[in-house]
């Protein structure tokens, strides 16, 4: 049921993503203007990562009515296969915000999206299946829901859980999503709708990202008062630069409860981009952003997914990844950590953390 009144008020806030978590969703990609020969290869490769997480907890993937059939026939019998429509894959920033309240009750925030930037700057049109997967969901699991206009993705934000939220001012107050918006405007929301008391603005995110500049290519929050940071030594890396200044900012600022930060540096791997063959392997049909042989893929570690019991890290096959790995095993000593190769998903303009959304624990339908 949507509900007229404020999350804030009602006591929800949009908990951290090394809380607790009991389920987690993906969307079957298949967009043959975004996904190689016809999305074969990223089929493949969110079978193999939907059967790594199915490992940790409950997953489902949801799929176009022309793809029911393939996906489930290539998934595991593990993996909840559900019938549910989508423009693309991308179900962090195309899904719902959960937020909780101190009784374990689990509602959603639903807000406008727009594919990353609308007729201006978006990434393809149509939007509107994707825009609806918000009330699709909170139906499914017959789940309360609050809704806000204005334009926000999951990747978008980060937080804590204790009233800090992270984000950057090149996507939150971009022309082609809230045009005219105000950084007030935009933490009086954050605020209402997320229990938010201090945000934290980047200028920029992660150089010639797709989605206009998302914070979870830059950063990632371990626990309250720490965080990891995309890093490279190289001055010229274009990325130089955005992560030099962000470790400046985030060195001078304090979250909600007056912390400074534990700022961990994780080293980027050497610069991927993508073939020939991968890129003439994509149909440039319906307005997507074309696919060009040379272009730069956004390769970040901190671009990882949490769930209970292991941290999914991407993998490049450089030989930064073990690094990677052993600086995350030492962060997280109590998940395991995995290793999953992300190319294939680097194509599509996305990165590991933008295909899964994750249940936080409590009560969502007939889930505990």
């Amino acid at each position: 049921m949507k509900l007229t009144s404020l999350p804030t008020e009602d006591g929800f806030r949009l908990p951290a993503e090394f809380e607790s978590q009991q389920a987690g969703y993906m969307i079957w990609p298949q967009r043959p203007d975004n996904w190689r020969d016809g999305g074969k290869p990223a089929q493949h490769a969110f079978t193999k990562l939907a059967t790594l997480l199915a490992k940790y907890q409950p997953m489902t993937m949801l799929v176009n009515e022309n793809q029911f059939g393939n996906a489930r026939g290539l998934l595991p019998d593990n993996v909840r296969v559900v019938e549910m429509s989508s423009n693309d894959a991308f179900i962090k920033d195309t899904g719902p915000f959960y937020i909780v309240n101190d009784s374990g009750e689990i509602r959603y925030a639903d807000f406008n999206f727009n594919a990353w930037g609308g007729l201006l700057d978006g990434l393809y049109f149509p939007w509107d299946k994707d825009n609806e997967l918000g009330v699709k969901l909170a139906n499914l699991n017959r789940l309360d829901f609050y809704q806000n206009g204005m334009t926000l993705e999951g990747c978008s934000v980060l937080t804590d859980g204790e009233g800090t939220l992270f984000t950057t001012e090149e996507v939150i107050l971009s022309e082609g999503r809230n045009k005219r918006m105000t950084k007030q405007q935009a933490e009086a929301i954050f605020q209402q709708y997320l229990g938010i008391t201090k945000t934290i603005w980047l200028p920029e995110g992660f150089f010639m990202d797709e989605t206009g500049g998302d914070i979870d290519n830059v950063i990632n929050v371990v626990k309250p008062g720490e965080l990891v940071l995309s890093w490279t030594d190289n001055k010229y890396d274009p990325q130089y630069r955005i992560s030099h200044e962000a470790f400046e900012l985030l060195k001078q600022a304090t979250d909600a409860q007056g912390r400074h930060f534990k700022i961990h540096k994780l080293q980027l791997p050497s610069t991927l981009t993508l073939s020939a063959k991968e890129a003439q392997g994509v149909d440039p049909i319906n307005g997507m952003l074309p696919r060009i042989e040379g272009q730069r893929l956004t390769a970040t570690y901190v671009n990882y997914i949490t769930t209970d019991k292991a941290v999914i890290v991407p993998a490049f096959g450089d030989p930064q990844d073990s690094s990677a790995c052993q600086l995350l095993h030492e962060l997280y000593p109590d998940r395991t950590i995995e290793s999953f190769s992300v190319r294939e998903i680097l194509t599509g303009g996305g990165g590991l953390h933008t295909v899964v959304l994750n249940v936080p624990r409590g009560e969502v339908g007939g889930m505990k």
